[in-house]
Formats: C-alpha cells, structure tokens, sequence
C-alpha cells in the first residue's frame, strides 16, 4: 500500500489532523511543530493525543512526520541563534515522545560566509548534545536545494554530518525531489544513477522519507520553489516513477505542494491510482 499525505495544519491538534488526514484518502501526515517561523509550541494536551493515537490506529495512520521552524539554523553564525535552534529542537523531540516512533525532519541551516565545515561541526556538535540513547524518534536531514549558504546540497554534506553524530542510529534523511532538483540531481532522466549515487555516499537504510514535490526551477536552480505534481519541471511522470520505484515504493511520502485540502485530496487520488 502507498503510504502517502501531506502538510497539514497542526494549530487544532492531533486529532484534527488524523481526521483530515483520513478525509483526503491520506494515511499519513507532516506537520509543523510550533508556528513556521518560530515562537513557542501550543501546550500538548494529553487527552487529544490519547484520542489522535487510538484514530490513527483504526484508521491505519502510521509514520506521521514532525517539521521543524524554518527559522532554525544551527549553524549560524550568532551564538545566540544556535543556542535557539538547540533548544526549540530539544523541546520539539521532548514533546515527539507523546506520540513515539515516528520522525522529525529538519533543514540543516545555513553557515553565512564561515564555510560548510564550521556549519557541518556546529550542526553536529548541536545533536551530539540533544539526543539522547532512549528517544524514540528518529531525526531526518533534509536534502537541500544550495541557495544561499545552505548546507545539504549534496549527499557528501550530510553525510559528513551523519558521521559525526555518535548516536547516529537515531538519524536519517528525507530527500525532497524539488530540492535535489533544483540541487543538480537530475531524477527525471536519471533516477536509477542519482539513487546509486544516494546509495554509496550515505546509504538507502538512512533514506527515511520523501517530500515529494514538483519544481518551478529547471535542474540545478539553486531556488527552491515548489509545484503542484506535473505543473513543474519534474513532471507528473518522473514524480509516479519515483512511487513505484523498488528503493522508494515503501516509503512515506509526504506532498509540500501549493495546496488546500481539496488540492491534496486530488494529488493524493492521482498518485494512488499510479501506484503499482
């Protein structure tokens, strides 16, 4: 079965977003952990997650993924920042334990002008010292799209940062296709290389999620914009043999296209309907 969904709105809680997970034919679900921009999490409430997870457990809901702020970078320059980011990350792994076994994905951040290793040894250091042996959550890299500074744009970058993280068991990637796109992989023309390369460089056991989103960028754009599935320069083919492909089909997928939920719903529908 294709495990599939999509971003969803977190402000109502758990159960309301299994309920609009199970209302657009999804049986997953990605979520922003507290407000996109930063700020302090709305207080979990104990009796919604017990409600949520009784849901989703009739409802065959599984491997839900948290995200994290977009304005974490735990490779800033300013101490300060850093010292932010590892402390909303702690909190937001503290708070994933509620509903355990599942992922938190985050964007490695960007090192402005102290070059990737100081930004790869400050990422490291940072969840060298917010994991712990006992966390049920596994926490994702996310492949990049290399605007700006930003650190993930190749497979090497994360996994030097992978290899320098002692409880590596507790770690993984989500590869987004728009990023890896506009990042130079071409997985239009050629998937089966861009996966072998993924393969020798950190490992397809790593490879724990995927955004799968279109691109408004040709290949190696270094933009980051994403499009709804075939209205991009990927194209809805490319984005279908990446949901049946023998490394990939039994993965989570989770769609960050320009949508509301009727929008999912039918994103959702055209991919279940390609999914052999």
């Amino acid at each position: 079965m294709l495990t599939v969904g999509c971003h969803l709105s977190s402000s109502k809680g758990y159960l309301a977003m299994g309920k609009d997970a199970v209302k657009i034919n999804a049986n997953t679900f990605q979520f922003f952990t507290r407000n996109p921009r930063g700020g302090n999490a709305k207080a979990i409430v104990p009796s919604d997650v017990e409600a949520y997870l009784a849901f989703a457990a009739e409802h065959n809901i599984t491997r839900i993924l948290a995200h994290a702020p977009y304005t974490l970078n735990a490779c800033s320059a300013d101490e300060h920042l850093r010292e932010f980011a590892r402390a909303t990350m702690a909190d937001d792994l503290a708070r994933m334990e509620y509903t355990p076994g599942n992922c938190y994905n985050f964007h490695p951040g960007s090192h402005v002008k102290q070059g990737v290793e100081i930004g790869i040894t400050y990422i490291s250091d940072m969840l060298n010292a917010i994991l712990k042996p006992d966390q049920t959550t596994t926490v994702l890299l996310e492949t990049m799209a290399g605007k700006g500074s930003e650190i993930g744009r190749s497979f090497e970058e994360l996994r030097e940062i992978l290899d320098r993280v002692t409880l590596s068991d507790h770690m993984g990637v989500c590869l987004d296709t728009c990023h890896v796109w506009d990042g130079g992989y071409d997985i239009v023309n050629h998937l089966d290389e861009v996966l072998t390369e993924f393969d020798r460089v950190i490992g397809l056991s790593r490879l724990k999620a995927i955004h799968l989103n279109d691109s408004l960028n040709p290949l190696g754009a270094h933009k980051d914009r994403h499009a709804r599935i075939g209205e991009g320069y990927i194209g809805k083919e490319a984005l279908i043999r990446i949901i049946n492909h023998p490394a990939l089909r039994k993965l989570p997928f989770y769609l960050e296209t320009p949508n509301e939920l009727d929008g999912y719903a039918a994103e959702i529908a055209l991919l279940r309907e390609n999914y052999q």
